[in-house]
């Protein structure tokens, strides 16, 4: 079946949006469900303290080469088997995280559990498919917020569980959820098969043609990268300031973790502003937001009250400024052109990625050289260098063409 038949014979109901969004929500949370549990995890596997980095780092190091070599299978594989093949890989991989019995078992099991939850970013582009031109942004922001609300809420939620039965019982417990997921997805997503053009080998070359040759593409890439970064650097090191200046337990941690959630509400906001073409406007309104965030707390980094406070406020104005230019880049992305969709989707979001990597290595390092104030100063300037970029972008219209 074409592709063009797909969208004319199905529509993108409301239940089938909110399927769609909570279903990248609950597997993309699997990317941060360790974050609040390295220290557990690192003593039940025997793990040494310079090597409990590695926690986090494979599931993202997985996640990056699903991206680059998973996802551009969406372009040329029928989309739903895609999705619960790829759905049982990380069902497998969580459940041998949870019962791992040393170190190279649960790090070899976070590797996949990476690879296999990029399905989150098959399934956002695959909800593109299915909608209208007009209500591209809406449906991407919509979709989008419950990827953003898997993220903010998976590092809370990590940490309740583990309090209550154990770090295992959290990957046990999203194995299980995202089995009855797969099940559900096999069963009620409606069938997209891509008419593929190229072989997989070519697919896969061809992905540094079309990051070479998609000018929107590499500065949409940038754009996220920095503000990512940003925002990898805060949550890695806002624990921390947490614990050592205000002297909370990794319960009030975990509490002050859902503060984020608030932020999500700017992902379907932008979605709708930028189907009426404020795109521009409101990517630098992102970067500007995200760099008063980061010197807000900078300023005021005390032990006081207000220091708390406003750490309060930052964590959500940054979600906001993080999620909202997420949707207005996604939304570029996906209008470059259908029938590369997965591939472009797979580099946007693997140079991103990248970008939190080092925000997360940058912000490991700065807390300890410098401390805070340090720290916060790094993350002011991550979305100024964006912002210094996006005062070079002339085009506004033809902003989302490719010289291809």
């Amino acid at each position: 079946m074409k592709e063009e038949q797909v969208k004319e014979n199905i529509d993108l109901s409301s239940w089938m949006m909110f399927l769609l969004a909570a279903a990248c929500g609950l597997i993309v949370a699997n990317l941060y469900y360790a974050q609040t549990l390295v220290g557990p995890i690192r003593v039940s596997t025997g793990l040494s303290s310079t090597a409990a980095g590695l926690i986090v780092t494979l599931t993202q190091i997985g996640y990056v080469v699903g991206l680059l070599f998973l996802v551009p299978l969406s372009d040329i594989v029928e989309n739903r088997r895609l999705t619960v093949v790829s759905l049982m890989v990380a069902v497998g991989a969580l459940l041998v995280a949870g019962i791992a019995p040393n170190a190279t078992v649960f790090l070899t099991a976070s590797l996949f559990i990476g690879i296999g939850s990029v399905v989150a970013q098959i399934l956002v582009p695959y909800a593109t498919y299915l909608a209208s031109e007009e209500k591209r942004g809406r449906v991407v922001g919509n979709v989008m917020s419950g990827l953003l609300l898997g993220i903010m809420f998976a590092r809370p939620t990590a940490s309740f569980i583990t309090s209550i039965w154990g770090w295992q019982a959290v990957f046990v417990l999203s194995a299980i959820v995202i089995t009855l997921l797969a099940v559900l997805l096999a069963f009620v997503l409606p069938e997209r098969k891509p008419s593929p053009s190229v072989s997989y080998g070519k697919l896969i070359i061809s992905l540094g043609t079309l990051f070479k040759q998609t000018p929107a593409l590499r500065r949409r890439a940038f754009y996220q990268a920095c503000l990512f970064g940003a925002f990898s650097l805060f949550w890695t090191v806002v624990p921390l300031r947490l614990a050592d200046d205000f002297g909370m337990s990794q319960t009030g941690i975990a509490w002050f973790a859902l503060v984020g959630v608030g932020g999500a509400i700017a992902a379907p906001i932008a979605g709708r502003l930028a189907d009426k073409g404020w795109s521009k406007l409101l990517t630098g309104l992102a970067m500007v937001i995200a760099a008063l965030s980061f010197l807000l707390i900078h300023l005021f980094n005390s032990h006081s009250t207000t220091a708390l406070i406003l750490l309060f406020v930052s964590a959500i104005t940054l979600d906001m400024a993080i999620s909202g230019n997420l949707v207005l880049g996604q939304r570029v992305i996906y209008s470059l052109g259908s029938e590369a969709r997965g591939r472009l989707n797979g580099l946007f979001m693997a140079v991103f990625f990248i970008g939190g990597a080092i925000g997360s290595s940058l912000g490991g390092w700065a807390y300890a050289y410098g401390g805070w104030s340090f720290t916060s100063l790094i993350g002011f300037f991550m979305p100024i260098i964006a912002l210094l970029y996006f005062f070079t972008e002339k085009r506004t219209a033809t902003e989302g063409q490719s010289s291809m």
